[in-house]
């Protein structure tokens, strides 16, 4: 991991970004190096899902039924911890999978890495039926397609309805109603078991691939702040704005007066979803893929689900996002590449993937607008992720290379969130300086 300090321009990332890109590069091949086409060679297909879990299980049975109408076999891994680290063995060890199901923030890494091919978005059957927002998440920074849609998401605010009823508050509308019942919930003992053992918000601050300014997006737009103004091309930081400066106070304050969970600034979400439904806190703001786990771990009774409010001076967002089939760089298969894509984003494979109301969903919000949800599921909570995507949902600028931008934020955001004496003010200012520096590092600069 890089630290901020030390600066995303450096010596160390230029020569390991060399480096695997020439992997890349290699693994794409060209003329001599070009492999040998088999359209009958099997596919090795990566996802980032933990291994023995239901979301394995849909992967395998996506697999299987592409396999079953094609022809084409196929060998599903499932991989999640240091998932980014693993394929980048494989890059360097020339042995790439063909295809890989991972993050739409994830796009602008293959591409600068050269891990991943181009896709003519006129050849994909189907891809008419997929939506214009969907397609925007698998466009690079310089306007062409590298992966083919597979899933969207949004998240919404999880609170402890059994907790609310009992301190007697109402459903937040705005973010000071929302501190009031995060304040209720670690003061009020909401459980009732006599002990201060609860608090109000469960918080995944670690900085651990991003995860503070992943969390912290969608409040950040709420409140009217941002990453970056302009556009592709033209970007400029506004991340030291002061509706920015006024939301990473806030997020300072939620831990420096005590309304978050402890060891939030190390958590992982894995590490987190367990502070929610293990009764340590009383709101998450996570996606649709946690209701499963809580309706088994806590009861589906005993939370609701509802949209973040908007914040002073902004307006309700969600970050949006989901995940990409992307083609990976040297495949002896490159037609079945583009069939096991074609496949995975049909309504058959859309169906598979959203695994009715189980908790093996590994398409949260399908990307064909041809799919009638409510055909597959029951659950009407999914609906509300729906309108929360369709109404507000809003994805990571579209820059070459996200990632930098969002580790450099999250250690910002970590760092305010765990020095109370930190002035958010003048580290969102340094930070802004660095953006600056990163944008004109990768041509994007306004």
């Amino acid at each position: 991991m890089f630290h901020r300090k030390q600066g995303w321009r450096g010596l160390p990332k230029l020569v390991a970004l060399l480096a695997i890109t020439a992997v890349g590069l290699a693994a794409c091949g060209s003329g001599a190096d070009e492999p040998e086409q088999d359209p009958d060679a099997a596919l090795e297909v990566w996802i980032r899902k933990p291994p023995g879990a239901p979301t394995e299980e849909t992967a395998k049975e996506l697999a299987a039924a592409f396999t079953e109408q094609t022809g084409i076999p196929t060998e599903v891994t499932a991989l999640f911890d240091d998932f980014e680290t693993k394929l980048q063995q494989a890059a360097s060890a020339k042995d790439l999978p063909d295809i890989v199901i991972n993050d739409t923030a994830q796009l602008g890494t293959l591409v600068e890495q050269g891990l991943v091919r181009e896709v003519d978005r006129d050849g994909i059957e189907g891809a008419d039926d997929l939506t214009p927002a969907s397609w925007d998440a698998a466009t690079g920074a310089d306007g062409a397609y590298y992966a083919v849609p597979f899933s969207a998401q949004s998240f919404a605010l999880f609170i402890r309805s059994d907790w609310r009823e009992a301190v007697g508050a109402e459903v937040p509308t705005t973010w000071g109603e929302m501190d009031a019942l995060a304040e209720a919930f670690t003061t009020g003992d909401p459980d009732g078991n006599g002990e201060d053992d609860t608090h109000g918000y469960a918080v995944p601050g670690s900085t651990k691939r991003g995860y503070t300014s992943w969390y912290l997006s969608s409040f950040l737009w709420s409140g009217g702040g941002g990453f970056l103004d302009g556009e592709p091309g033209a970007f400029n930081p506004a991340v030291d704005s002061p509706e920015s400066v006024e939301v990473l106070e806030w997020f300072q304050h939620t831990f420096c007066d005590g309304l978050v969970a402890p060891g939030a600034v190390t958590a992982e979400t894995s590490q987190t979803h367990p502070v929610f439904y293990g009764g340590q806190a009383g709101i998450y703001f996570t996606g649709p893929y946690m209701m499963g786990v809580f309706d088994a771990d806590l009861g589906a009774e005993k939370y609701e689900i509802v949209p973040l409010p908007a914040g002073e001076g902004g307006e309700a967002v969600s970050l949006a996002e989901g995940e990409n089939v992307y083609l990976m760089a040297g495949s002896e298969n490159q037609e079945g590449q583009e069939r096991f894509a074609e496949f995975a984003a049909s309504v058959e494979g859309q169906t598979i993937g959203m695994a009715g109301d189980t908790d093996g969903t590994i398409v949260r919000l399908p990307v064909n607008a041809t799919v009638d949800m409510a055909e597959v599921r029951t659950d009407e909570r999914w609906q509300t992720f729906q309108q929360i995507y369709q109404e507000s949902g809003r994805y990571v600028p579209n820059v070459p290379e996200w990632t930098p931008f969002r580790q450099m934020a999250a250690e910002t955001f970590n760092t305010v969130a765990s020095d109370c004496e930190a002035d958010p003010a003048a580290e969102l200012g340094g930070l802004a300086d660095e953006f600056a520096e990163e944008l004109e590092g990768q041509g994007a600069a306004g």
